[in-house]
């Protein structure tokens, strides 16, 4: 039986990999080839992951190049030689499309980098390649099959192969899991950063709204999308926020294990969910963060402030995605053919045999429908939005409980893949469409696993809460050491106690 764990410098995690490099333990050519190795492994061959959509032909140069700059004693910051993967619809002046996942945009080659492309490239970081993802960032259609895009087919769960990756990051927080890349990018609208990084086992980090730049960024909703660093640790993401971040602070110096000492948490127990092993897991993780010194705070119920609320949060999605895809595509080459929303849901009925075989473009439909930003429905569908997760939402609770932060379940036991009904998921656990909506500080941290399924832990703040709460997930992260390493099993029915009971 071939195993597919990783070793020897794959398995090491972003931090441990930036002190081997500064020491000489290991090269940036040294790396980037092994990582290519397990990617033509794993990704390509054997579990067959389809978690990378395209590899960067230049790799391997960028790493001799920084090899040299290091030889010289002129490294260009922490992360200079760190291979890391890009979410796929995060443009790189790299020889790659953005594509978003769809046929539409496979020859969007646009010679530009995003601003945080850019930020991790003058720290000497290694753009490997790109990610596969949920097409169009998990928008397109209500009942879509999460991880599956038209260019790079079904991303697979590496903890077990038949189970949701999760989306719209699905990619990279696979990649991340099966140690095919030191870190990746991902981005979020609604839980597209955390979710992912929940049923993976990886840490995720949603940072505040606005901190890191969105331009040249496929777009859904400007007011939530945000990018953020997938890793194996929080030590990682903060390196890799450091880079994204065109500010000057150092998220590395809060990150201490004493954190949460003396810490006020707020219990987002109205967020808990009914699954048993989720809520034994969260209240050993709840123990953990006690045994640190913290005090817990109970907060048993929460309803949206507006009467609207509910009914405003997919139009004001609907609204902008419309308006910002439209002026995204109107930048894109000559050679996109696609220049509007109204075009691109014509060519998906045109190309529907390999656009839309799985399931169809209900959410591009809506949007297409919609009119423009200065349309009252779309001011009050914002309004409604905003005040009910930020004013009496996350700032509310966190006053009115007096406590630093709020912790939940990150998600569900992520279910099987079913391309027949589409996302089939159980009961909700968590409360970061709260986060995401107030395009607050989001960070998921591993706190076990369910029968082999990995399941995380969040700490979410106020907006510019973004060093507190990674300093927080530090502090549970280095007490706990929960992190569960991928075993690529086909399905649960691998695992000794479901055998056992499922086969008599």
């Amino acid at each position: 039986m071939p195993t597919y764990e990783a070793s020897g410098i794959t398995a090491k995690t972003l931090p441990e990999l930036v002190d081997d490099l500064s020491e000489g333990g290991v090269t940036s050519e040294e790396l980037v080839q092994a990582y290519l190795d397990r990617i033509a492994r794993l990704d390509r061959e054997g579990p067959r992951l389809q978690s990378i959509i395209s590899l960067n032909p230049n790799a391997l140069p960028l790493a001799r190049a920084s090899d040299q700059r290091r030889a010289s004693g002129n490294a260009l910051g922490p992360l200079d030689g760190v291979p890391v993967l890009l979410k796929d619809n995060i443009e790189s002046l790299d020889p790659m499309p953005t594509t978003a996942g769809s046929l539409a945009l496979k020859d969007n080659i646009t010679g530009r980098d995003s601003p945080l492309v850019a930020g991790l490239r003058a720290q000497g970081a290694i753009i490997l390649g790109k990610t596969n993802l949920s097409q169009w960032a998990n928008f397109r259609d209500d009942d879509s099959v999460s991880g599956w895009s038209s260019v790079g087919g079904q991303v697979h769960n590496p903890h077990m192969l038949d189970r949701n990756p999760c989306g719209s990051s699905s990619g990279s927080g696979v990649a991340v899991a099966a140690s095919l890349a030191a870190g990746a990018v991902g981005t979020e609208t609604n839980g597209s950063i955390i979710c992912p990084s929940n049923v993976n086992g990886i840490v995720g980090f949603k940072p505040t709204v606005g901190l890191i730049s969105q331009e040249w960024i496929v777009p859904i909703s400007p007011s939530q999308d945000t990018a953020g660093p997938m890793t194996r640790t929080v030590r990682g993401a903060a390196l890799m926020l450091n880079a994204m971040d065109p500010g000057n602070e150092d998220y590395t110096l809060s990150l201490s294990p004493d954190a949460l000492n003396g810490m006020r948490i707020g219990v987002m127990r109205f967020a808990e969910g009914a699954n048993k092993d989720i809520k034994d897991r969260f209240a050993a993780a709840l123990a953990e963060m006690e045994a640190q010194g913290a005090t817990l705070v109970d907060i048993d119920e929460f309803e949206p402030a507006a009467e609207n609320f509910w009914d405003s949060t997919q139009p004001l999605l609907e609204f902008e995605f419309k308006d910002s895809l439209n002026a995204y595509l109107a930048t894109t080459p000559d050679t996109v053919t696609t220049r509007n929303l109204r075009e691109l849901i014509a060519f998906n009925e045109t190309n529907a045999d390999q656009e839309m075989p799985l399931f169809g473009q209900s959410l591009f439909k809506a949007s297409e429908a919609r009119g423009p930003l200065t349309d009252p429905a779309y001011i009050a569908a914002k309004a409604a939005v905003r005040f009910s997760t930020r004013e009496q939402g996350i700032d509310r609770l966190l006053a009115e409980y007096d406590v630093n932060v709020l912790v939940s379940p990150s998600g569900p036991v992520a279910p099987r893949i079913d391309p027949v009904n589409g996302d089939v998921w159980p009961q909700w656990a968590g409360a970061g469409w709260m986060a995401a909506q107030a395009g607050y500080p989001h960070l998921t941290v591993p706190m076990g696993d369910v029968h082999g399924i990995p399941v995380g832990v969040s700490f979410i703040g106020s907006a510019g809460d973004d060093a507190a709460i990674l300093a927080y997930g530090y502090a549970y992260e280095q007490a706990s050491k929960l992190r569960p390493d991928p075993h690529y099993l086909k399905s649960a029915e691998d695992r000794p106690e479901i055998s056992e009971a499922m086969l008599k």
